[in-house]
């Protein structure tokens, strides 16, 4: 059986929008999702997600709170992510994805987000909740 681990940030700006990225194979229908991937071999989680929002989006993070752990299998392939609360602290708007499977980078507000067709549609309550929160005032980071 083979494992894949990986992080995902959940980056929400001042105005309450959420950082997303459009991803897909050249061949695959386009998704929408959070800055993701996998972690390299001697890489933590934070690391993980540091350099794959970078690779993806261009910003650097400041990694906070973890705030769920996703499992399932696809194919023969146990899947292990987790999801951090993280904050932009510098960079630009700029895609430099090695993998090439990133298209488009957005801000997306709640009501945004309702329209987008998800990479992973189980994410919808959970980011909607994120925002949720984070328009109360809780801070995670």
């Amino acid at each position: 059986m083979d494992k894949w681990r990986g992080a995902a940030a959940v980056c929400i700006n001042d105005k309450n929008d959420l950082l997303m990225v459009l991803q897909g194979k050249p061949e695959e229908k386009k998704t929408w999702t959070v800055p993701s991937g996998g972690v390299f071999e001697g890489e933590s989680l934070e690391q993980c997600c540091e350099r794959e929002t970078f690779e993806e989006t261009g910003y650097f993070i400041r990694v906070g709170e973890r705030l769920q752990t996703k499992t399932g299998r696809i194919g023969k392939t146990d899947i292990h992510v987790e999801y951090f609360f993280c904050r932009v602290i510098g960079g630009a708007m700029q895609i430099q994805d090695p993998d090439h499977l990133i298209h488009e980078i957005r801000w997306v507000s709640k009501e945004e987000l309702t329209e987008l067709h998800l990479s992973f549609p189980e994410d919808q309550p959970f980011l909607n909740q994120m925002l949720q929160k984070q328009k109360e005032g809780v801070d995670r980071t």
